[in-house]
């Protein structure tokens, strides 16, 4: 097609082939037509007073540059001097040239019409193409033209083009036919153009996407054509992708955006994006739409699945709108805007916010009303889940005031309706206010209201009662809230527990599930762990259960590797470490706790538990229920019988010799083993527990400095006590705690050890030259308690500080 229409009226234009079909005249084409200036066919012609003709534009230039220039107004063609600038239009000649023009044109169309299918050459296809696109640009009337020959289906299928160079000069050329004409759009909208151009927006080639790109702008500020874009499956997702690209150029950026900017005309396209991460729109409709809007926006919301950061940018943004719709709109609102906040407060930061918008007192207020005006309990399942996520978020909620009287959440009434609805509703709206009375517990300021409240309301039993239900959210709750309250009111939920529903008995199955370890696991072994250690009727019935031969069984576990790697296993073994030694309380009292730490090893295992590093209460526990253990040794030791004398000893005495029996404990003076008598000795436990004489943790210091004092108690071999400590070089170790007095019970406890350590006469000599051991004895000789001055006064005269006939302190024993 080129090479049959070679031939050009305007040489300058030789090179650019936009003008190939212009240069193109079906019709000779006069030299009339053609402005000498711009050598182009004129448009505008107008006529001088010398009678020659010029394109109006052209020759107004002219005039503008001889006055600019300060020459004379002369006839570009003639050069001859005119005498005035006026120009008259050629009425006749531009009505010719229109004529003419109107006649090619519609022959070049019908040319390129021809060449506009897939068996064209490249070259006669893309000239085609910048034909169609050069004319729609030069007159807006071409773009009729041109929907009247059929031209746009034909250059749709050009999308088609295996071509590349084809492909981008058919979108090229679509954007100049569509542009400010709707007629056109709406054509381009028929069957699957549009997911066609959307396609092009996933093209590695920029050129590709850049061109749909600026085609899907113009054809969004259709209206109608916006809800189609966004119904084709990932259009929005892209555009969205592109809008935060870096490796996109800024002006296909700007457009993608400017895109979406105008699809939010459309409600679902506004859903679309907020779920791809474009969440303004949908925000700004919460804010600023009709009320309709507001509610389905407020809903949708509400489904969705946003990531922490969102959250808060959103309570930011739109939690002080929603909170006035939940306070003051119908109940379908109010049902909309729950359903955002509660999907907004599930993470800390953002319910924070939330409070500080005032979401607290109509929160509490919704939850606590009750008749025509109430919620209907799906609702109140919602508002108990929001209240649950903004107590739990660490916010002082005890600074918020709620209601009359500068009330607030923890005040009695408030949380005895709490307790109230718990009592009355079911086990969804139970469970969410049981979290909440657990994230009240949580806060050291506000746990002691909310004892003094359920101990005013006589609650406690139906609380515990929880522990029985089959829902396990609700279980776990309700035992996550009794562990909160154990410290403080230990002693009730102990007698609660005490009886024969059986409560105890579902705790005891909770931590005995070979499921891992859970949170609940961990909960219930921390809520025992709390009850008074010296509650022997607690022990009695968990002795009768056999509870702690089940928590023995997964210690055991626990120390071998079988069970691990979960976030709540430090948790869990302190408790049932905790549970387990309160059996060692007992001794005296049971004789049954005797024989399951016998058929148990459970000394063994306390002293293997010492070196669980990292794990100080598991550390400090062991040492106590060791201390315990060892107590009841000299009870325990099984003493020599001793032969008859013989005869002549019986009349003559001084022939009498004492026998002698080998393999006797020193300490104890009897047969001793760690399993039947629980020695610390036989069980060489000694050094263990003086490695732990310089733990960091003072608690865990003194709980091993109290195991090793049994070793020097009224009823043992004191003197043999003071030689094991030698041997295991724990004598440095123990006047080293007493030097560094790190609490008061520490150095009460250093000052007994220390003062029995110092009836060797040995020792006393090596200690009366230290300075230091000196000063601290004659510190807590001037200011420890009475008792522990006593002891002082004593260690002194050991190392003869003091003369023995001070008789300071009366003599205490």
């Amino acid at each position: 097609m080129a090479g049959s229409w070679d031939g050009s009226y305007d040489p300058g234009s030789q090179s650019d082939d936009s003008h190939h079909f212009e240069r193109l005249h079906i019709e000779p084409l006069y030299d009339a037509f053609v402005c000498p200036l711009t050598k182009q066919v004129m448009r505008d012609p107008v006529t001088l007073e010398n009678g020659q003709t010029f394109e109006r534009e052209a020759i107004e230039k002219w005039f503008k540059e001889c006055r600019e220039s300060g020459r004379r107004l002369v006839c570009p063609l003639t050069q001859k001097e005119l005498k005035s600038a006026d120009l008259n239009p050629s009425i006749a000649l531009r009505n010719t040239i229109e004529e003419w023009t109107t006649r090619n044109e519609a022959a070049q169309l019908d040319m390129a019409r021809r060449s506009l299918n897939m068996n064209s050459s490249e070259d006669d296809v893309l000239l085609s193409l910048r034909f169609i696109q050069r004319i729609c640009q030069k007159n807006r009337s071409n773009k009729h033209v041109v929907r009247n020959a059929d031209l746009i289906p034909m250059i749709v299928d050009m999308l088609k083009s295996s071509s590349r160079k084809v492909r981008c000069k058919a979108l090229e050329t679509l954007l100049a036919v569509v542009e400010e004409d709707e007629d056109n759009k709406a054509i381009l909208a028929e069957g699957d153009t549009v997911r066609t151009i959307v396609k092009f927006l996933s093209h590695e080639q920029s050129k590709e996407r850049e061109e749909a790109v600026s085609l899907l702008y113009e054809l969004s500020k259709s209206e109608a054509l916006c809800e189609k874009i966004g119904s084709i499956n990932g259009a929005i997702l892209i555009l969205v992708g592109m809008t935060s690209s870096k490796s996109e150029n800024i002006s296909t950026v700007e457009k993608a955006d400017k895109t979406l900017e105008n699809l939010e005309k459309c409600e679902n396209n506004v859903r679309q994006m907020a779920e791809n991460g474009r969440l303004q729109p949908l925000l700004t409709q919460i804010l600023e739409g009709p009320p309709e809007t507001k509610h389905s926006m407020a809903a949708y919301l509400g489904d969705l699945v946003l990531n922490n950061d969102v959250k808060v940018h959103v309570a930011k943004t739109v939690g002080e709108s929603l909170i006035n719709i939940m306070k003051s709109g119908n109940m379908q609102s109010r049902e909309a805007a729950l359903k955002a906040l509660n999907q907004i407060s599930s993470f800390d930061a953002s319910s924070k916010v939330l409070i500080e918008a005032g979401i607290l007192p109509p929160l509490v207020r919704d939850l606590f009303t009750v008749g025509a005006n109430q919620l209907p309990m799906r609702l109140k399942e919602v508002s108990a889940t929001i209240l649950s996520n903004v107590v739990n978020s660490g916010y002082d909620v005890d600074s918020i005031p709620i209601g009359l009287d500068h009330q607030t959440l923890v005040s009695e009434d408030n949380v005895h309706n709490l307790l109230h609805l718990i009592s009355n509703t079911g086990p969804p709206i139970e469970c969410k206010l049981l979290q909440v009375l657990v994230g009240l517990t949580n806060s050291p300021t506000t746990v002691l209201n909310v004892v003094a409240a359920i101990k005013s309301s006589g609650a406690t039993i139906s609380l515990v009662q929880f522990i029985e239900v089959p829902q396990k959210d609700l279980r776990m709750a309700s035992i996550k809230l009794l562990q909160n309250l154990s410290p403080h009111m230990g002693q009730e939920l102990a007698e609660a527990l005490r009886g024969t529903v059986g409560q105890l008995s579902s705790l005891i199955r909770v931590i005995s599930e070979n499921t891992g370890i859970s949170e609940e696991q961990a909960a219930a072994a921390g809520l025992l762990a709390e009850l008074p250690e010296r509650d022997v009727g607690l022990t009695r019935q968990m002795l009768d259960e056999g509870a702690f031969q089940l928590i023995i069984s997964r210690v055991v576990k626990i120390k071998q590797g079988d069970i691990r790697g979960t976030r709540f296993v430090t948790p869990f073994l302190e408790g049932l470490v905790r549970v387990l030694a309160r059996v060692t309380f007992v001794l005296s009292d049971e004789p049954d706790a005797v024989a399951l730490c016998r058929e148990n090893g459970l000394a063994a295992l306390f002293v293997d538990l010492l070196q669980t590093n990292g794990i100080d209460n598991v550390q400090m526990v062991s040492a106590a229920a060791l201390e315990n253990l060892s107590l009841e040794s000299k009870n325990l030791t099984r003493l020599p019988e001793m032969p008859p004398p013989g005869f002549c000893a019986t009349i003559f005495p001084c022939f009498s010799k004492q026998a002698v029996i080998t393999g006797l404990c020193r300490v104890h003076r009897g047969t001793c083993s760690l399993k039947e008598s629980f020695c610390l000795l036989e069980g060489q436990a000694v050094h263990k527990l003086v490695a732990l004489l310089d733990h960091t943790n003072a608690k865990v210091v003194e709980a091993a400095l109290a195991a090793l004092s049994t070793l020097l108690d009224d009823g043992v071999d004191i003197e043999q006590g003071v030689s094991v400590l030698c041997e295991a070089e724990g004598i440095k170790p123990i006047l080293d705690v007493l030097l560094e007095k790190q609490t008061e019970n520490l150095r009460r406890r250093a000052v007994w050890v220390v003062e029995r350590l110092l009836r060797n006469d040995d020792i006393a000599y090596e200690v009366s030259g230290d300075q230091n051991v000196s000063t601290a004895l004659v510190d807590a000789f001037h200011h420890a308690d009475y008792r522990t001055r006593q002891i002082a006064e004593r260690a002194l005269k050991h190392v003869d500080k003091i003369p023995n006939f001070s008789g300071i302190f009366p003599n205490m024993g």
